[in-house]
């Protein structure tokens, strides 16, 4: 039976020293573990889940999950990784998907026994003299160490002093919770290793740093994010989430099977792996719904049969042109597409079909009936019949 550091570290990436993490669990204290996400986005996507789900390994061998939405911090912007200053978000669209975002963490973590803290507790109420403290903890020579902004200011690219305070504000976050341990991907290891000199200025036991694999999205190439689109969320409907994840490349399929499910990779043909994989994340958030999902995406990509129970919407009055039916404005109105500009792009990449056949005029109107009752397709697994 695996020891609860083998259970640990099983698929961890780093862990910033290992020596202290073994000091702190040979103590037998539950350990007060931080997990940090920033709210600037709707969704929980698979990327996310992975370091959640570590959370989760922490929580189930007893020790405390502090999870941190940083409603705060998401108003700054976390420069890791980024090529270029990130744009500032309202206070107004942070909160609201902050409030998303938490119910979907429960789809992983245990509710009753996690200790949620809004950064903004103790970021907002610090005055000049507290900030003028917490830059005294580091040099500007150290956060170039940190490669995307040595990179940046490398190649002449702007860094804000803004950006610079970001790593700080993260690490007065474990401060502010004594973190024993702070989760995180690996492209948050800077920040981490911060939240360490930090406790150190301000008298606690430094934080062991243990970070996760990032995933890389469906196109296999860059992380799994949003705003690329090449993302899976976890509250997305059964199907869709089967469909996406069929769709990843084959060197792919045990990095998914290791980061999103509890199996263990396999050998045997590439698609019965995939297959196994997407099904076992499908149940994990839907139970029981993997085989159904699998059985309907043979039905429309093996049989290319339209599912019997497809959803029926009416035309909305919206879409209507004089008279006339605006294809892209029908689209984005179903939900199909998520504007009116990407269904002209989507029409002209030859993605849009009204029952088979493609519709090749990005500004294309039709009358009515000539939609009444047949099956509007944009991609492989998005569809509806319009309703008589």
């Amino acid at each position: 039976m695996p020891s609860d550091l083998d259970v640990l570290l099983a698929d961890a990436a780093e862990v910033i020293p290992e020596d202290e993490l073994r000091e702190k669990l040979a103590r037998r204290t539950p350990l007060r573990v931080k997990l940090g996400l920033d709210p600037t986005a709707p969704a929980v996507t698979l990327g996310w889940a992975v370091v959640l789900r570590k959370l989760r390994d922490f929580q189930r061998l007893g020790h405390t999950a502090v999870l941190i939405v940083g409603d705060f911090t998401a108003r700054v912007g976390d420069p890791s990784g980024k090529s270029e200053t990130r744009p500032r978000l309202p206070k107004e669209t942070v909160q609201r998907f902050a409030d998303d975002l938490l119910e979907q963490f429960w789809l992983i973590l245990d509710r009753d026994v996690t200790e949620v803290r809004y950064n903004s507790e103790w970021l907002e109420p610090m005055d000049m003299e507290d900030v003028l403290r917490m830059t005294a903890a580091t040099t500007v020579a150290r956060m170039l160490e940190r490669d995307d902004f040595s990179k940046r200011y490398a190649g002449g690219q702007p860094i804000s002093l803004m950006e610079f305070m970001y790593p700080l504000l993260q690490g007065m976050d474990s401060v502010a919770v004594e973190a024993d341990v702070e989760l995180g991907g690996t492209d948050q290891k800077f920040n981490l290793l911060m939240g360490r000199d930090l406790q150190r200025d301000h008298g606690q036991e430094p934080q062991v740093a243990f970070t996760m694999p990032l995933l890389e999205g469906l196109d296999g190439v860059q992380k799994m994010s949003q705003s690329l689109g090449n993302y899976v969320g976890v509250t997305e409907p059964a199907d869709e989430m089967f469909g996406k994840l069929m769709s990843i490349p084959d060197e792919l399929i045990d990095r998914y099977t290791e980061l999103c499910t509890d199996l263990e990779p396999d050998e045997g043909h590439p698609n019965e792996r995939k297959r196994r994989m997407a099904r076992a994340v499908v149940d994990l958030y839907h139970p029981g719904a993997g085989e159904q999902a699998e059985a309907r995406f043979d039905q429309v990509f093996k049989r290319h049969e339209v599912p019997e129970d497809l959803d029926e919407v009416a035309i909305p009055d919206v879409a209507i042109r004089q008279g006339r039916v605006s294809v892209p404005h029908l689209l984005a109105s179903v939900g199909l597409a998520a504007s009116n500009s990407q269904a002209r792009r989507l029409i002209k990449q030859g993605g849009v079909k009204v029952d088979g056949a493609p519709v090749d005029d990005p500004e294309a109107l039709m009358d009515p009936s000539q939609l009444t009752g047949k099956v509007i397709q944009v991609g492989h697994r998005k569809m509806v019949r319009i309703a008589p």
